[in-house]
């Protein structure tokens, strides 16, 4: 395409993706601002077509973060209804069996009732909603539907804000009517936000080798699906969690059901992306996980009414990145804050952004022009209670990585009793790197779905209400496009048509039965699983037309 002239906006502070982490640091921000009553333009752009449109999350809230940022949360109303009031953590032995685990065995941090904080069970997606309405009363401007395309960088290789991309463009690389060229957002600084394994994010990571000295980040993809179901099934605040059936010694993860609002029940499974066997397909794990009679027995009767899934950079603080560069901050699931140990991440993504706006207000108030390094950033970061919990859990993932989930849970339930004095483990192999060849593996045979409990992935994608527009370009780049058939398929049996939850990836016959990879992008939800897990590196997810993918009501 030709190049086109582009208008520019500046701001003080852009921020890219409006999730927890990034708007929490807009209000905090703001609210900097507004007490010193100095001017700052601050600004949020956000791929989906609203607010809360890409967020999914469990989730069980727990409201340290936001008890700082609105102490009055609950006269605006936030959308924390229903308080955590039973916790139950099972093994599932098999298809038939389940063992609850005493309280004295469950680790402290999968604690969900008792102590001194209510916890909540919540849409994640609705609290960013309610954020949003919060950031925009104190003076942000969010601007929904535009994808943050590229970085902008100055001659020095500082960042200076970002590019949001083209609208308006065919299948072709040309122009179509109505072309709008993308506008450049400039910045004093750039915070940012967009999640786990965000495409800008992991450009900043390898541009300025925030991850030297650190472990890989490491990765599970969390599937989940909302339920209406019958009053008589339904007991508002009632958490479960669990692991084992369906998966083997060789996968790990875990299930969760949560009793929420409204007579609904949200059930998913997060499946760590280290799994070994390509024939695994994480999508369908889950499906025949909700037969197993511990769980069917809150969902027969009811009714699924939304789907979706989404990658959680689960790596915790030996994978965590240098969070600053020239010019700019990681912030959230970006650069991998959630606490695993606890299965939540909301809270801490929230201080980071909260910590980050603080460094950021404060160089602008000296004067600061902008384009440094806010090192400063790191001294509050590590002596905040956020950077402590990812302190005390550093063993979760990588123990259970290296010893299975029963001799990892035990080192780390020692650990925890021990106040984190045991040995850091480490965990050094990325993700993609752990697949065998399927010579090597048992071809796993999945039942076909019932329609009552488990389903197949095209009513699923139906549910999460995807939507791309058809004539644009693919937004799944192929660095080599002959490598899946040439290499994935006969090595692995091309993993990607049963890693990726939606059917994205497909390898077909042409007419005279040469295999072809074909790639479905129209039903992508935007859950990174592809440019995490492909074992040749092979696809990278770039952001499509803004606007585009999943829209999630209250997930």
């Amino acid at each position: 395409m030709e190049q086109v002239e582009r208008e520019s906006m500046d701001f003080d502070v852009v921020i890219v993706g409006a999730g927890p982490s990034g708007l929490s640091a807009a209000c905090r921000l703001m609210q900097q601002a507004n007490t010193a009553e100095q001017e700052l333009s601050v600004c949020v752009v956000e791929k989906g077509s609203e607010v809360g449109a890409h967020i999914l999350s469990g989730a069980v809230f727990e409201p340290s973060a936001l008890n700082e940022l609105f102490p009055d949360w609950q006269e605006r109303n936030a959308p924390l209804t229903t308080p955590a009031m039973r916790d139950e953590v099972y093994l599932l032995k098999d298809a038939e069996k389940a063992q609850k685990l005493p309280n004295a065995l469950v680790p402290k941090t999968m604690h969900n009732t008792g102590g001194d904080t209510t916890r909540y069970v919540i849409s994640a997606g609705n609290l960013c909603r309610w954020l949003a309405e919060q950031a925009e009363a104190l003076g942000v401007e969010i601007f929904p539907g535009f994808a943050a395309q590229e970085v902008l960088y100055d001659e020095g290789n500082t960042v200076r804000g970002i590019l949001i991309g083209d609208m308006g463009v065919g299948a072709d690389g040309q122009p179509k009517d109505g072309h709008m060229p993308g506008m450049e957002l400039r910045a004093k600084y750039t915070l940012f936000a967009e999640g786990a394994r965000g495409h800008l994010g992991k450009e900043l990571i390898q541009t300025f080798r925030l991850d030297d000295g650190k472990d890989p980040q490491h990765y599970g993809i969390g599937l989940k699906e909302l339920w209406d179901v019958p009053a008589d099934r339904h007991e508002p605040g009632l958490i479960l969690h669990g692991s084992g059936w369906p998966l083997d010694t060789n996968a790990h993860g875990g299930w969760f059901l949560y009793h929420a609002e409204n007579q609904q029940v949200v059930v998913g499974l997060i499946l760590d992306l280290s799994y070994e066997n390509p024939y695994l397909s994480p999508f369908d794990e889950f499906q025949r996980m909700k037969h197993h009679p511990l769980l069917r027995q809150y969902l027969e009767g009811g009714s699924r009414v939304a789907y979706g899934a989404r990658a959680i950079a689960k790596g915790g603080l030996n994978s965590l990145p240098k969070m600053t560069f020239p010019g700019g901050l990681l912030i959230g699931c970006d650069a991998g804050t959630l606490n695993f140990a606890k299965i939540k991440g909301l809270h801490t993504a929230m201080k980071s952004g909260m910590v980050a706006a603080e460094a950021v207000y404060e160089a602008i108030a000296d004067g600061d022009d902008g384009g440094r390094e806010l090192t400063a950033f790191t001294d509050k970061w590590q002596t905040s209670w956020a950077y402590r919990e990812l302190e005390a859990s550093r063993n979760f993932g990588p123990a259970i990585h290296k010893y299975g989930t029963v001799g990892g849970g035990a080192y780390n339930f020692l650990d925890q009793l021990l106040g984190g004095k045991l040995p850091t483990v480490r965990d050094t192999v990325p993700d993609h790197a752990r697949l065998k060849p399927v010579a090597e593996c048992r071809k796993i045979d999945y039942p076909k779905p019932d329609g009552k409990l488990s389903f197949d992935k095209p009513s699923s994608v139906f549910l999460s209400n995807t939507n791309h527009e058809e004539d644009q370009p693919c937004h799944l780049k192929l660095t080599d496009p002959d490598l899946p058939i040439r290499d994935n398929l006969p090595t692995y049996d091309e993993p990607a048509q049963r890693y990726c939850p939606v059917g994205v990836y497909e390898v077909v016959e042409d007419d005279d039965g040469t295999p072809r990879f074909q790639i479905n992008f129209q039903n992508c939800i935007h859950c990174k699983t592809c440019d995490i897990k492909d074992p040749a590196q092979n696809i990278t997810w770039v952001a499509p037309e803004g606007g585009g993918g999943p829209n999630y009501p209250n997930m």
